[in-house]
């Protein structure tokens, strides 16, 4: 029987198929997944804003959610997450990740019976080392669901839904969330009796917990479509033995791997910062905690609009960048728009004000492809050791903790968080080389 050609939605112009039709609906699925973990990154983004105004705490210390993320959760779970995929399949690992993820949800309802800050970063962590399991199963699935040809493009094109969720996570913090703190500041609470400070923290908290419980229902459902389907791709779980050693010293003496992995660190770590401190860049710019607001109003709830703008222009640029890319090859449009960041960034340190604000906002479209595009280029060549080779680029999200935690200081040590975003700056100009020089595949030493 002659075969049908996959639909021109799915074919690239020389006629490589992006994505075959027989696992389309497998692609689909998968790809509704870097939705769901753009949600749980942006919702967390705004839990900082919200436990400042909770708990009063400083930048640093609000910042340890950061550190709990992509440190403890993405920095420790990733290898041991790629043996566990290694040793069993994609697909289970996809159930493991997006089992601890919806988990680590519901756990925020004991950690609001103690009120502690402590009980919420656990759950924080468990949620966050589901998510590292989910990455280190999915981004590499995705590569190898067909031609390696088309393998960058492919995982910008699943990587473009993540950025939805991302959008939708900012909206439901900012209806569910922000919009339901107190807008009594530090030192109001401080005045405050301990009943009556309690009484606050309760509906805040409150607010927080069942809008990740919900979300945990959610996922439970997306987690059973996952494991009755029988159609999803085989080709990719070839399991056999874990050869740890061989496969660690050929990725080891792999320059080119290494760069992408240093790429990767410092990506996460300008992408989380700027995104981390976008409310409180835009409450300060434009002076919201100044203003007579409305009625059910906060400055967190008027700032995240901008910071929804962000998000709304990295989705567009995500779908652009991966139409650009059949002209412009993957690491010179990471260069390019690595240069764009850094002279935006240079804008919201020396600026300020409205053209800051805006600056920042646009910031975000430079960012759009940074991740999947050096996630591809690292992992060329790479064949099975790309597996293990994956977790060691998801592990890079430990850029997340350790570089928002040191921008976190600097706003505290100037008392600006102007001066804080010299931080993503300096990691854009590394992206930028590793686009322009040491993301080629030729490059000396390179196995």
């Amino acid at each position: 029987m002659k075969t049908s050609p996959p639909p021109a939605a799915t074919r690239t112009p020389d006629g490589i198929p992006l994505v075959p039709r027989r696992i389309l609906w497998p692609f689909i699925l998968l790809t509704s997944l870097f939705a769901w973990w753009g949600l749980a990154n942006n919702m967390t983004d705004t839990l900082l804003a919200a436990f400042k105004r909770i708990m009063s705490m400083s930048d640093s210390r609000t910042a340890l959610i950061q550190v709990v993320c992509y440190g403890a959760g993405y920095g420790l779970l990733a290898i041991p997450a790629a043996l566990y995929i290694k040793k069993f399949s994609y697909k289970s690992g996809v159930l493991l990740g997006l089992g601890l993820y919806a988990a680590g949800c519901m756990l925020f309802y004991p950690a609001m019976l103690t009120a502690g800050y402590g009980y919420y970063l656990a759950a924080i962590w468990i949620l966050f080392g589901g998510l590292s399991i989910l990455e280190t199963a999915a981004n590499p699935y995705i590569l190898a669901m067909g031609p390696e040809e088309t393998a960058t493009r492919r995982l910008n094109l699943a990587q473009s839904f993540n950025p939805i969720g991302s959008i939708a996570g900012v909206m439901v913090s900012k209806l569910f969330i922000l919009s339901h703190l107190d807008r009594s500041g530090a030192e109001e609470r401080a005045a405050m009796t301990p009943e009556a400070l309690q009484s606050v923290q309760a509906g805040e908290l409150n607010a927080v917990t069942m809008t990740y419980v919900t979300v945990g229902l959610i996922l439970t459902l997306t987690w059973v479509l996952i494991a009755v389907n029988k159609n999803m791709p085989k080709t990719a779980d070839a399991g056999g033995p874990l050869d740890i050693g061989p496969t660690f010293g050929r990725l080891i003496r792999n320059r080119h791997y290494l760069w992408g992995v240093a790429a990767q660190f410092f990506y996460v770590g300008a992408q989380i910062g700027v995104w981390s401190f976008t409310i409180r860049y835009v409450m300060q710019e434009l002076g919201l905690e100044r203003m007579d607001l409305p009625a059910g109003k906060t400055p967190e709830d008027l700032a995240a609009t901008y910071y929804m703008a962000a998000l709304i222009l990295f989705t567009l640029s995500r779908f652009v960048c991966t139409w650009l890319m059949r002209h412009i090859t993957p690491g010179n449009l990471l260069a390019l728009l690595s240069a764009a960041a850094i002279v935006l960034t240079l804008v919201v340190i020396h600026a300020g004000g409205r053209a800051g604000v805006y600056a920042l906002v646009a910031v975000s479209g430079c960012m759009s492809l940074m991740f999947p595009t050096i996630f591809g280029l690292a992992c060329r060549g790479l064949g099975e050791d790309t597996k293990l080779g994956g977790s060691g680029l998801i592990m890079a999200i430990l850029g997340g903790a350790v570089l928002t935690q040191l921008q976190g200081a600097v706003s505290d040590l100037t008392g600006s968080i102007r001066a804080s975003y010299w931080m993503p700056l300096v990691c854009f100009a590394v992206i930028a080389y590793y686009g322009a020089v040491a993301s080629r595949k030729d490059l000396p030493g390179s196995a």
